[in-house]
């Protein structure tokens, strides 16, 4: 912006005082493409002036060029004399820069003259290299080629000769496996193998133009190795032997492989364990093969076949990738680690007493063994029978473990210590080494660890006292309760009892005498028996035969356990006074029997029976003292007594002792007799009603001295007499008498709730009354009419009370109604008037033309039995189906009362027929408009 500004103002300075000072200029150069800056184009002079005194003050400058471009510059080349070179920004080039540029110079000198002349550069063509495009321009390019890689383009070189000639391509050295194209394509002439072949190739590419120039470029030709090959192991032993048992962690073998795709560098394999195996792993980077599980030579399927396959894969990639795989074969060896195992190693048995010497009693080899699999390790041998009895057996040999009854036991020998369950114990000794019923050796330890860890942890803890020597036997129980010592074998022998003798009666008869008012389920005796054999036998007890009566099966029981005797039904000497049974003693194999006899005591357990039980009669008031009431005589008996034991008491009733009997003892039969006169004028007496009570005892089974003072077994008599007054002459009638009678509280006094619920009762029945009582009131009020008022008149005459009929009188009142339209009843036929706005309705009579009518409101009135009661409803009135409407069959015009209102009219109309259907008028809503 600022040269142009500069232009302008030099172009009118100039333009008004120009001076030629320019030597040489204008004229036209010529310049080749492609010069560098520096390259001299034209040398000019510039002339001074006497006024200037050959000074200038603006040296020569490019102030315009056209095109624009700043591809020259002038510098000074001595005293007034200038250069026009090239600047070398841009290079000026034929191809694609215009080719002609006209420089406009301007120069000053010190007196103010100028001058501007113009500079005409052509650009020249000139044959130029060809060019290389993108980075092969400038760089040697690198190319990179998968192994592998088929013959065929790989690259393809680009470059253009300015001049637009056709351009040819080639490359050195020949013996590469490598060749440029003519076109440029860069091809290779065979697979490469990077484990072979070079990894590197360098190509000289040239290009020539028609005239001979040409550029050469490297190209670097680098092979990627890609993952082609299969690694292979380079261990070459394929079996390892290991004893069983090893510690986890163990290192069985070191399996190395190499891959040839990584000969260069260290090998980046990946190890792995194919097959499913529980007893090794593999380090997946160094390939060390090592323990994980325990190895039990012992157990199957290694007991049976102890060889482990393991399949080792090796790859080259974690993910994938080539592969190889070797088999391995792991052989186990079986060692010394297991003791000799009984299942069980508890033996329980039971032998009869008096069993002979030399039986066999166990075989203990069949029920123990040595899981080690090969031999010695898993031969074993029966040592160390103890305990206590111990000597009564024995082994019969150390090899055989087969133990016998060394002689007889006798449980009833007095020598016999009287031990029934003999307690022994016998040790299981490996023939090999270790021997471990020696010691406790590691395996002990763990299954003791595993039993603690797994199921006690109490034990755990005990185990740590147990494995630093301070063991006792309460842990050495608790041990043993967990894991039972392989090595030692429990026997428990039971002599079981034979049953020699006979069970023993303490007497071969028993007798008990039971008063025959002894209570049922009473113990009456007891029988007991004993047995001589060792132990004592458990003997039970039971009633073989008899002990029954006429009317029980069996009367008696006896405890089966103790032998106590109970009474199952009520004894009576009366009936039978001796019962036999026998009682069997049995011990579940032999039995005993002995005879048992009941005596019935007689006791006095019978009441006497007396006719009649209860009487009732009416004596005299006149009765003389004396005289037998009315004849009265008493009779008893009694099972268990004599006749002449009988006494007789009135105990109550008794008033004033009026009554008595004869004899009142020593007979089975008595009087009434009345012992005083009644006394009712001087109130002496008072009572009509006596009601007797009368006991009547037996005593004949008490002394003399207690017959006064006891009442035994009593009967009881229940009389009631009346006594009737004498009659008089004051009334002609049947003289009668006052029955008083006094009640008395029938509930005790503490029982405070009698009179509470009492009371309770009674208010909630009084309020019920009362309410049922307002319902009545209100239901009375509904049904009767009220009473006519005094200025009306009756609508209706009362109806007949003979035949009572529903009557109905209508009081119809005109209104300004108007009925302004009519319609057909659908159903019926019928004509109706309607009134548009109000919905009123009227059936229409046959000789009636449409015409404005007062709509009559009216007044129903039905009269019952109960009295009147007046409705308002429209005209026809409307009924309930069941209801029957009746015709009216005359209409009377009462004249008006005072209760009528000017300007009304009354209607009277009694009955109504009905019709052949009992329609009503259609309704508002069915009404049509007109």
């Amino acid at each position: 912006m600022k040269r142009t500004f500069l232009l302008f103002f030099l172009l009118g300075v100039v333009s008004g005082r120009r001076t030629p000072l320019l030597r040489g200029l204008p004229t036209t150069r010529t310049i080749e493409e492609n010069a560098p800056a520096g390259v001299s184009i034209y040398t000019f002079n510039v002339t001074g002036s006497p006024l200037s005194s050959g000074v200038v003050a603006i040296h020569p400058t490019i102030v315009n060029s056209n095109p624009l471009t700043e591809a020259f510059a002038i510098v000074p080349a001595g005293d007034l004399v200038y250069r026009v070179v090239t600047t070398g920004n841009p290079i000026l080039d034929y191809e694609t820069m215009p080719k002609c540029f006209d420089l406009q110079i301007f120069v000053e000198d010190t007196a103010g003259r100028t001058d501007l002349k113009t500079l005409t550069v052509q650009v020249a063509d000139k044959n130029e290299r060809p060019v290389f495009w993108g980075n092969m321009a400038t760089q040697t390019v690198r190319i990179y080629v998968l192994e592998g890689t088929p013959p065929g383009l790989i690259y393809r070189v680009n470059a253009t000769d300015p001049e637009n000639g056709e351009l040819k391509y080639s490359s050195l050295p020949e013996s590469v496996p490598f060749q440029v194209l003519e076109n440029g394509d860069i091809i290779s002439r065979k697979k490469i193998d990077y484990e072979k072949d070079p990894h590197c190739y360098f190509l000289n590419i040239t290009v020539t133009d028609p005239e001979g120039l040409n550029s050469t470029r490297t190209v670097n030709i680098n092979i990627i190795n890609i993952d082609d090959e299969s690694p292979y192991f380079t261990t070459k032993q394929r079996i390892y032997r290991i004893p069983e048992e090893q510690s986890p962690g163990t290192v069985v073998a070191n399996i190395t492989a190499k891959d040839p795709d990584d000969e260069d560098s260290p090998s980046r394999l990946f190890y792995s364990i194919q097959s499913s195996d529980t007893y090794f792993s593999i380090n997946p980077s160094t390939g060390v093969l090592q323990v994980t599980g325990r190895i039990d030579r012992d157990v199957l399927p290694l007991q049976l076949h102890p060889n482990i396959s393991v399949i080792v894969r090796v790859e080259d990639s974690p993910h994938g990738g080539h592969s190889s795989e070797m088999e391995i074969t792991v052989i186990i060896g079986d060692i010394n680690d297991n003791p000799p195992e009984c299942n069980p190693s508890t033996f329980r048995k039971e032998i009869n007493e008096n069993s002979t010497a030399e039986i066999v009693l166990l075989d203990l080899r069949n029920s123990c063994k040595d899981i080690d699999a090969d031999p010695p390790n898993n031969l074993f041998r029966f040592t160390g029978l103890s305990g206590f009895g111990s000597n009564n057996f024995a082994l019969e040999s150390a090899e055989s473990g087969r133990l016998v009854m060394a002689e007889s036991i006798d449980l009833e020998n007095p020598s016999n210590p009287g031990v029934e369950v003999y307690s022994l114990t016998v040790r299981v000794q490996d023939i090999a080494s270790p021997d471990y019923s020696s010691k406790y050796p590691f395996y002990t330890f763990l299954k003791i660890f595993s039993c603690a860890v797994t199921a006690r942890r109490e034990e755990y803890h005990m185990y740590f006292e147990y494995m630093h020597e301070k063991i006792s036997q309460p842990y050495l129980t608790m041990i043993s309760s967990c894991v039972i010592f392989p090595d030692t074998i429990y026997i428990y022998i039971r002599i079981k009892p034979v049953n020699e003798f006979f069970p023993v009666f303490s007497s071969l008869s028993y007798e008990f005498n039971v008063p025959e008012i002894t209570k049922v389920g009473s113990s009456i005796g007891k029988v007991t028996a004993s047995d001589a054999d060792r132990p004592p036998s458990v003997i039970t007890y039971s009633i073989i035969a008899g002990g029954g009566t006429k009317d029980y099966t069996n009367a008696f029981w006896i405890n089966p356990i103790n032998g106590d005797v109970k009474i199952l039904a009520r004894l009576d000497y009366e009936t039978t006074q001796k019962h036999f049974f026998t009682v069997q003693a049995s011990d579940q194999e032999k039995t005993a029997t002995a005879s048992v006899t009941v005596n019935v005591l007689e006791v006095n357990d019978e009441e006497p029976v007396c006719s009649p039980k209860f009487y009732s009669f009416q004596i005299p008031v006149s009765l003389a003292a004396g005289t037998n009431v009315n004849g009265f005589r008493i009779q008893c008996q009694d099972r268990d007594s004599d006749p002449r034991s009988f006494r007789y008491f009135i105990e109550e009733g008794n008033v004033n002792n009026h009554f008595t009997f004869s004899p009142v003892a020593g007979s089975n039969t008595s009087q009434l007799i009345l012992a005083s006169p009644f006394d009712y004028e001087s109130g002496l007496d008072t009572k009509w009603i006596y009601r007797l009570r009368v006991y009547i005892t037996d005593d004949n089974l008490l002394s003399a001295k207690n017959k006064a003072t006891h009442l035994v077994k009593t009967g009881t008599v229940t009389l009631s007499i009346r006594v009737i007054p004498n009659p008089t002459t004051v009334t002609t009638t049947t003289p009668g008498f006052t029955v008083v009678t006094k009640r008395e509280n029938l509930y005790l006094d503490s029982a405070w709730y009698v009179p509470f619920v009492t009371t309770l009762g009674s208010l909630l029945l009084l309020g019920l009354l009362g309410h049922l009582g307002v319902l009545l009131a209100r239901w009375l009020c509904a049904r009767c009419p009220p009473a006519p008022r005094a200025d009306s008149t009756p609508l209706i005459n009362a109806p007949d009370k003979k035949k009572p009929k529903k009557e109905v009188a209508l009081e119809m009142i005109k209104l300004s109604t108007v009925f302004d339209g009519e319609a057909r009843d659908p159903v019926t036929g019928k004509m109706y008037e309607f009134n548009t706005q109000s919905g009123a309705r009227r059936w229409k009579k046959s000789n009636e033309s449409l015409r404005p009518t007062a709509a009559m409101q009216v007044m129903s009135s039905s009269t019952g039995n109960s009295g009147q009661e007046t409705d308002r409803a429209e005209v026809p009135i409307k009924k309930e189906t069941s209801e029957k409407r009746e015709e009216p069959r005359e209409v009377a015009r009462p004249s008006a009362g005072p209760s009528q209102a000017p300007g009304q009219d009354r209607v009277k109309v009694p009955k109504w027929k009905e019709e052949p259907e009992d329609r009503e008028l259609p309704s508002t809503a069915q009404q049509p408009r007109h």
